[in-house]
């Protein structure tokens, strides 16, 4: 099938005519730099190539905050206007080739149809997310009091059926994994049995598992708090990992980065959950005070990198395997959603690029004899080198452009979509 790129591969050519040069000389230094502490830079560079995040559907458009939702002019409306964007993204940045998905949010008539748009704009499907963390338009019994968890027996019944039905629209968009999110839990003590609850999470899951063809995974994400305040059902990883554990080898857990209380080791989790075979993914964002949903490196960079670290050390130890699913999961509430993923998506090639520079050998010599300082100092000294000419070389010679947020701009995406497509209205937030 032939390609449809919603950028002018002309314009991005001209981008990075005038910005080669420079970009050589960059990329030469560090490598030359590189050089010296026994690094090729083009094996890097390689391994930068074959890196890859997702992206949302639902990140294409503005989130909301607690009171309010300021839309953007050309916010898409519809899953085909934001695969567009997705693909403005990727075409851009050249790191992200799927689409994460999210249902009902994005159902078409046509999942077949959907998959061939997609192809035609450079896109490939990721993960499945289902939703039965809101009430829909004509639902039958309502998710207000829990949903994979209710103690409602109806209700259970219609978010595993609900969950069900996303695994068979993924089977026809060619995913291979649903992402399990549920916003069940308390805000009361005593307002429900708190061990029965999660007895019925795992009965009610148990029934979804058991609906995934062989070739799937169910990524069970947890969450520490909201919109539930007192108790979550699946409130950390060990409640994850728990669950994961007794659903089966299918069931992994998934990270997100804003799930975790204050001053959590979020690198440490990566360890535990990979030591057991349960490490499915990462939602990658970043966060100052809760689940901030805030754009990925923007507040603690050093953390991104940490975890990455202790990624790449689970690549290079893959006991029963290796596999996590990447995706950014962001909520823009004052950026140009596009603008923020593309910034995200080379925060999270950097994170893995510098990660790959740790000298491991010296690492783990110096773990072994307890030099504390010469431990630390590794990593530090990969975390400061800076990456940059390597992000844009793999770029450019991928078809993406050297400064992507420069070129989206000067493409007038945005203003062209501005006219194209339907105004989004005014929202209250979420209070």
């Amino acid at each position: 099938m032939a390609k449809e790129l919603p950028l002018s591969v002309d314009q991005i050519e001209s981008h990075n005519a005038t910005r080669v040069e420079a970009l050589r000389d960059e990329y030469d230094s560090l490598g030359r730099a590189l050089g010296r502490r026994g690094i090729d830079i083009d094996a890097v560079k390689a391994r930068v190539a074959g890196f890859a995040v997702a992206v949302p559907s639902w990140g294409a458009g503005r989130g909301g905050t607690r009171f309010a939702k300021f839309p953007i002019a050309g916010e898409p409306t519809t899953i085909h206007e934001k695969l567009a964007d997705c693909a403005v993204i990727h075409q851009l940045s050249t790191v992200t080739p799927r689409v994460s998905p999210h249902f009902p949010w994005d159902k078409v008539g046509d999942y077949a149809a959907l998959r061939e748009a997609a192809a035609a704009l450079g896109l490939g499907f990721d993960a499945i997310n289902s939703n039965t963390f809101q009430d829909q338009p004509g639902q039958k019994l309502s998710y207000r009091d829990g949903s994979l968890s209710a103690g409602d027996a109806g209700v259970r019944a219609q978010a595993v059926e609900h969950n069900i039905e996303c695994i068979e629209i993924g089977r026809q968009l060619g995913a291979a994994a649903l992402t399990v999110w549920v916003g069940d839990g308390t805000n009361f003590p005593g307002q429900q049995d708190l061990a029965k609850s999660l007895d019925r999470y795992l009965e009610a899951a148990a029934q979804v598992y058991a609906a995934l063809p062989d070739d799937w995974r169910m990524l069970l994400e947890h969450k520490m708090f909201e919109p539930a305040f007192y108790s979550t059902v699946i409130s950390d990883w060990g409640s994850s990992i728990l669950a994961a554990q007794e659903l089966g080898p299918k069931a992994k857990c998934l990270v997100d980065l804003g799930h975790h209380a204050p001053n959590v080791n979020i690198e440490q989790i990566v360890a535990r959950l990979h030591r057991f075979g349960k490490l499915g993914g990462f939602h990658f964002n970043d966060s100052k005070y809760g689940d901030d949903d805030l754009d990925s490196g923007s507040i603690n960079p050093h953390q991104l990198f940490l975890v990455f670290n202790e990624l790449i050390e689970a690549e290079l130890n893959p006991r029963d395997g290796f596999d996590p699913a990447y995706m950014i999961d962001q909520s823009h509430n004052v950026t140009d959603p596009i603008e923020s993923m593309i910034s995200s998506a080379e925060a999270i090639a950097g994170a893995f690029a510098k990660a790959s520079l740790v000298d491991r050998e010296a690492l783990a010599a110096a773990q072994q004899a307890n030099d504390t300082m010469l431990a630390f100092l590794t990593l530090r000294k990969a975390y400061r080198t800076d990456v940059s000419p390597i992000l844009a070389m793999a770029r450019m010679e991928a078809g993406g452009a050297i400064d992507a947020i420069v070129a989206y701009r000067d493409s007038g995406w945005r203003a062209r979509k501005a006219q194209e497509r339907t105004a989004v209205g005014l929202g209250a937030g979420i209070v």
